[in-house]
């Protein structure tokens, strides 16, 4: 029986440990070249499953949100008004705010799609979903929400939720998306950046053109006509592609 349990904390040892050492320097080839393997099967069952989702438009926000905060509603309502759009809307898949934004939607009949992320903590997928997918890969994740978006909205979160946000800027100032709206829903809330941004335009750190399609706001209406001066044009050009669907890949 103690070997038994040895070798069973061996395994989840090994585990644990190829999913956080693998950024922390060179291993072997074969390592490298499984690992790699591994990143290109999650891509493509990230992509079969978002591939027919329709536009989405990505909330993102604090899990530890309970559903009798002002920022739950306020990202339920988000929601909700993002379906009628005719938007899918797209969150991490996790409890707090992801789930209010998914729960907005659904009541609304809308489509709700989550990409959850396997964590120790936090990040069990919430009921309000059509359809959600869990990543092993931060960065597979990441690249899924980016590609599948029309816009962003960022409601009152932490360090994940900056790190969405400044990923956006990022490729927006690099010119790698295009007509990338983001909402940041909540201006007591993000107050703070505001100097932040004004002294790197006053430093020329950055251009106050980069900030063009950022929205700081309390206000819903503005968020939705912010998302439908930049986004809606390119919902409906995407509409007019038609995408056949193969069973062979479980589509």
């Amino acid at each position: 029986m103690l070997l038994k349990r040895k070798v069973r904390s061996a395994r989840t040892t090994s585990k644990q440990d190829h999913e956080r050492i693998f950024l922390e320097g060179p291993r072997s080839r074969i390592r490298e070249f499984l690992f790699s393997l591994s990143v290109l099967f999650e891509f493509i069952r990230g992509f079969r499953m978002l591939h027919f989702v329709g536009p989405c438009v990505a909330v993102f926000g604090s899990a530890r949100v309970t559903e009798d905060s002002e920022y739950y509603r306020d990202a339920r309502n988000m929601g909700s008004s993002l379906a009628k759009l005719g938007f899918t809307v797209i969150t991490g898949g996790g409890p707090g705010i992801m789930e209010a934004a998914n729960r907005g939607a659904t009541e609304a009949t809308g489509f709700s799609v989550g990409c959850n992320i396997k964590l120790p903590r936090e990040q069990s997928p919430n009921r309000y979903m059509n359809k959600w997918f869990v990543c092993k890969y931060f960065f597979v994740r990441k690249v899924l929400m980016f590609k599948y978006s029309n816009a962003f909205v960022i409601m009152p979160g932490g360090i994940g939720t900056l790190d969405e946000f400044f990923e956006a800027l990022t490729l927006i100032q690099t010119k790698k998306i295009l007509d990338f709206p983001i909402v940041i829903f909540g201006k007591d809330y993000w107050e703070p950046l505001m100097p932040l941004f004004h002294q790197m335009i006053a430093k020329n750190m950055i251009d106050a053109t980069d900030l063009k399609y950022v929205l700081f706001t309390n206000s819903l209406d503005e968020a939705l006509q912010h998302i439908k001066q930049f986004a809606l044009s390119k919902y409906e050009e995407r509409r007019k592609k038609t995408f056949h669907r193969f069973l062979a890949l479980g589509e």
